[in-house]
């Protein structure tokens, strides 16, 4: 026997995602009601919110976990075809990017090796590979740019230690921050890490461009060079 539904459009007007956003603004809606709204239609068996609910339940209802699903994951579900997949991921995208301009406005001043990683997280925080990245600061040890370096597989890069002061010299930087992601989610330095960053270390001695810190960054945590007092 088949379990009937309500489909959305039948739904009182109070309680249809679109409507609900009008009448009551965008933070009344759950995860689901969002998502359904970007989906446009569930199926003939399930509404999009519904829809929306597996989606969600497959992650255990873990956004991050969701940013990583790829189109043809997504497509998995009945219901999905590409364009929708498309529009969650294009949508996780944006979301992404703005945290990540927020955090590199309001914290624009590095003040600690916290401020670094709410600046980096957004960006190669939830990575399923390696990519390096350096911040670029002014003698006030505010961030001026910064620039991904390398983009590897999922144990390591290859980091050019001219092309990092390049960007440096040709910036105007005074100081530099290291930054790179573990997608295993182990936080301590291989050998590799500690290798390249004396390397980098010594070659701003020598420049006049000092490496202020290298961290290792992975979803929800970090390892700061300077606080782990190995620097």
């Amino acid at each position: 026997m088949e379990v009937s539904y309500f489909p959305i459009s039948d739904w009182s007007e109070e309680d249809r995602p679109r409507e609900k956003l009008m009448l009551k603004g965008k933070e009344a809606l759950s995860n689901a009601e969002l998502i359904a709204i970007l989906i446009g239609s569930g199926s003939r068996k399930e509404s999009a919110v519904d829809l929306s609910r597996r989606i969600l339940a497959s992650v255990d209802h873990n956004l991050n976990s969701l940013t990583k699903l790829s189109i043809c994951q997504l497509m998995n579900f009945k219901g999905i075809g590409e364009a929708k997949a498309i529009t969650i991921i294009s949508a996780l995208e944006l979301g992404r990017r703005q945290r990540s301009e927020d955090a590199l406005q309001f914290k624009n001043k590095v003040t600690s090796s916290k401020v670094v990683f709410e600046i980096m997280q957004p960006i190669i925080g939830e990575l399923s590979h390696e990519e390096f990245w350096v911040l670029f600061l002014n003698n006030s040890n505010k961030v001026i740019s910064k620039s991904q370096l390398s983009k590897g597989g999922i144990t390591g890069t290859i980091v050019d230690v001219r092309l990092v002061f390049k960007l440096a010299l040709e910036g105007g930087a005074t100081g530099l921050i290291l930054c790179h992601n573990h997608p295993s989610g182990s936080l301590m330095p291989s050998s590799a890490d500690k290798e390249i960053t004396k390397k980098l270390k010594q070659a701003g001695d020598n420049l006049d461009v000092k490496v202020l810190d290298h961290l290792i960054i992975t979803e929800t945590k970090y390892y700061s060079f300077v606080d782990e007092g190995i620097f």
